[in-house]
């Protein structure tokens, strides 16, 4: 078995084949940055309704007559606020972007949704569209 195979190669090789082991990988590269990307949510306006029902609510349980008014009317306005930022804060996320300097000199980039392992400097290969480490 081995003698047929040193004797294929030195066919190939005396037919001018030439294996270059060197030949550049165009699915290779190697990891330049990860970087964590945070968006901020967006809010749909639940949160401020629902937000100022409440502090609605909480200030109309305050002083009477005009007083009761003006508190239920800032409670209003101060639990709509804060129920729009808490539900821009429910929906924010992060997001990894994983920068690859591929062999062939171009720039790629891969984002995970939960956080990665790879690191500055991996070697890399894109197999099937997806990113593994060589």
């Amino acid at each position: 078995m081995k003698r047929l195979i040193a004797t294929t190669a030195a066919a190939l090789l005396s037919a001018g084949f030439v294996i270059d082991a060197s030949a550049e990988c165009r699915n290779c590269g190697t990891v330049t940055s990860v970087e964590a990307v945070k968006k901020e949510g967006e809010a749909g306006g639940a949160g401020a309704v629902i937000g100022g029902i409440a502090g609605g609510v909480l200030g109309h349980q305050i002083g009477s007559g005009r007083g009761n008014t003006l508190a239920t009317v800032a409670g209003a306005g101060a639990g709509a606020y804060a129920g729009h930022q808490v539900e821009k804060k429910r929906n924010e996320t992060t997001t990894y972007a994983v920068r690859i300097k591929m062999d062939d000199g171009k720039n790629r980039t891969f984002n995970f949704k939960d956080e990665t392992s790879y690191k500055a400097g991996d070697k890399v290969k894109i197999v099937d569209g997806k990113l593994v480490r060589q």
